[in-house]
């Protein structure tokens, strides 16, 4: 007898950035297909990375799968649109990337009857959606540990930790001559080279980076920041930057591997607040560069075997500290370094692992 596939539809808002939307589709595109029957529902097909979800030649619901409260008087007939939806396309499991405490998308998927799943992404929680949400759904998926602290007594039996995972195929080790051009970047063999790619927000903390930069003034210590730098705060940080020639603003790339390639360490600055857990590190540290980062959620996730690569989050000083710490380094601790942070993503943080987690999960909660 053939074995009937799970289908599972996951939602998320939109794949206007890669972020979330390149997790659900590396999730989507590495699934076992003999086993499960992916499908995705988001609220338009606008957005950049939309182009490689369709690749994906799964089918694609555009549908407002999340509903406003108010006014409340008609928020059950506005629902009950929710429900038919899961309803009609007989969903196995629902797995929701949404970003917010949003509580309708679960309560329809429980009138409906279909087990609902939420990734927990951000460090945000505290008002009653979130508990609502929660208490609605089948499973909660956590990525880092400090999220352990938000689900106690019933909601700790249904939280599961899955960190996110990179593809070390794809991450992986590349080197380039010193002296290579790209893009209009050109290197000196002198050159000290600091990469951060991130999506330029104010919680990334690139401020700090930028002053502990401009206050070390050395002339072979060289910041390049690669992410979209059309934002208001991107334009607040070139203000502050100054026209620092040590520093540039390299915008948003499709392929940051080159970036990697001509790198001598990578850095992650987050504030205080902290964040779920940032990719972009992962995929420095597998294509075998040394991250340091700031002591906060997520980002001491990343480096808990080397608690040397952390510093106080919003400190300048603790910053420098750890930049010189690993330049002073010789060559062959930092190739040492670097080589452990790589088999430490390819045990902890694999894509391979990522998928076989959650394809345990789903099959569980199938049953």
């Amino acid at each position: 007898m053939v074995q009937k596939k799970i289908k599972i539809l996951y939602t998320i808002p939109n794949f206007d950035t890669a972020g979330s939307g390149k997790v659900v589709h590396d999730l989507v595109k590495n699934l076992d297909r003999t086993l499960f029957e992916p499908e995705i529902c988001c609220f338009h097909n606008r957005g950049t990375f939309m182009s490689e979800i369709e690749k994906l030649e799964v089918k694609v619901h555009l549908f407002p799968f999340a509903i406003n409260y108010r006014p409340f008087f008609t928020f059950p007939f506005r629902l009950v649109k929710t429900i038919l939806f899961f309803r009609k396309h007989r969903f196995d499991i629902i797995h929701s990337w949404h970003w917010s405490s949003d509580f309708s998308e679960p309560l329809a998927a429980r009138l409906a009857g279909i087990p609902y799943i939420y990734t927990k992404k951000a460090m945000g929680w505290g008002n009653k959606a979130w508990r609502w949400r929660s208490n609605l759904s089948t499973k909660i998926i956590t990525i880092n540990s400090d999220m352990k602290s938000f689900f106690t007594n019933k909601l700790a039996e249904k939280r599961v930790e899955i960190p996110l995972g990179v593809d070390t195929n794809y991450y992986t080790p590349q080197f380039y001559q010193n002296g290579a051009s790209l893009e209009g970047v050109t290197t000196d063999k002198n050159d000290f080279i600091i990469l951060s790619v991130v999506n330029l927000i104010p919680v990334k903390g690139i401020e700090i980076l930028i002053s502990a930069i401009s206050e070390m003034d050395h002339p072979n210590i060289k910041l390049f920041i690669v992410g979209n730098n059309t934002g208001t705060y991107a334009q607040g940080l070139m203000r502050m930057a100054n026209g620092n020639p040590s520093i540039r603003f390299l915008g948003k790339k499709a392929d940051v591997r080159p970036y990697h390639a001509i790198a001598d360490l990578f850095v992650i600055p987050t504030l205080a607040m902290g964040e779920g857990l940032p990719v972009a590190p992962l995929e420095a540290m597998a294509s075998g560069k040394i991250v340091i980062g700031s002591n906060v959620s997520g980002v001491k996730d990343i480096l808990k075997p080397f608690p040397m690569c952390l510093f106080e989050p919003g400190n300048v000083d603790s910053l420098k500290e750890c930049i010189i710490k690993i330049k002073e380094m010789s060559a062959e601790d930092r190739v040492k370094l670097a080589q452990q942070m790589r088999t430490h993503v390819e045990k902890e943080f694999s894509l391979e692992r990522f998928i076989t987690l959650h394809s345990h999960l789903y099959a569980g909660i199938s049953i």
